[in-house]
């Protein structure tokens, strides 16, 4: 369960101030996703630059310079590959021929031991089970929909991609995972994040001017977006992984998927939020499943009246 957030600014006409103060809460609102780690990737003269590191947003500082149009940002759960090795943490990078990128990865890959044979990848001291999908987009001479269409088809597994190339190009790929894409086209403006709730309680934090309209994305959609604006979309076929949550050799993967895991990251970071365990504990027993209650903590007021209202509920079942 991590995030992925970012924005592409294509107008120009937002200060870096500004774009600064969206990336930190837009980092800080995914925490409810992840704590192992933050990271983000941006273009400086036309080369990829990645800073990453195996903390909480809210303790790490996310700096890019002035002229700065796209981010893509990470806020990391661990389940593969410690986070304590950066290399393990979001955004990746990589090059396709004379382009480079970076990627950044919302889900849990299944495949990626066999995918590695299978293609004879090079060895890599990267343990992420994501790393896989940069070594198959390095197969190919460009980083264009085509080679991501190939290589989303080969992975099995929970996927949301982004990835963003040196020219500032920006490609978000849906699989089952959540996407939410903002577009504020009079300033020339894309802002996504993992989920709605995410996008939004960081955009109550950075006033921005203008009207929004949410951008439709669906599952085995790729939206390529240009650094003039332009947004273009293609399809991929999803691989069925059902199978492979009852495969032995993936069960350290599969157990990601189980409610008490779940439960436990909520449990461990409700504090952040300003509710306690108990209160979230309140909530799963009248019969809250995670991504309710994970919705619940970007919202104070929403989550005081359902704590209320378990409350009265038990007290009538006793």
């Amino acid at each position: 369960m991590c995030a992925v957030f970012g924005f592409l600014d294509y107008k120009g006409k937002i200060s870096n101030a500004v774009l600064k103060k969206l990336i930190h809460y837009l980092s800080v609102a995914a925490e409810v996703r992840g704590t192992d780690a933050t990271g983000i990737a941006y273009v400086r003269d036309g080369s990829i630059v990645t800073y990453k590191k195996p903390k909480p947003a809210h303790k790490v500082k996310l700096f890019f310079p002035r002229d700065t149009r796209a981010v893509i940002g990470h806020t990391r759960f661990t389940t593969q590959g410690s986070e304590k090795r950066n290399c393990n943490n979001h955004p990746f990078e990589g090059h396709c021929g004379t382009e480079s990128f970076a990627l950044a990865h919302n889900g849990v890959l299944y495949n990626d031991r066999e995918l590695r044979r299978e293609q004879h990848l090079p060895p890599t001291p990267i343990e992420t089970d994501t790393y896989v999908t940069v070594q198959l987009l390095e197969q190919g001479q460009q980083l264009d929909t085509e080679n991501i269409r190939r290589t989303v088809e080969l992975v099995e597994g929970s996927f949301v991609f982004t990835i963003l190339r040196n020219d500032n190009t920006l490609f978000l790929v849906k699989g089952n995972n959540p996407l939410t894409i903002y577009h504020f086209p009079a300033l020339g403006l894309y802002v996504y994040a993992s989920t709605k709730s995410i996008l939004d309680n960081a955009l109550k934090k950075v006033k921005l001017n203008g009207k929004c309209c949410e951008v439709d994305v669906s599952e085995g959609e790729i939206l390529e977006i240009t650094p003039n604006g332009k947004l273009n979309r293609s399809d991929f076929e999803m691989q069925d992984y059902i199978h492979t949550m009852f495969n032995p050799y993936n069960w350290n993967y599969a157990k990601w998927w189980m409610e008490d895991e779940r439960e436990e990251l909520l449990l461990e970071y409700c504090g952040t939020f300003g509710v306690s365990e108990e209160e979230v504990e309140l909530l799963l027993e009248v019969g809250y499943d995670p991504d309710e209650i994970e919705e619940l903590l970007m919202d104070t007021a929403a989550m005081e009246e359902a704590i209320n209202e378990a409350k009265t509920l038990l007290q009538c079942e006793a």
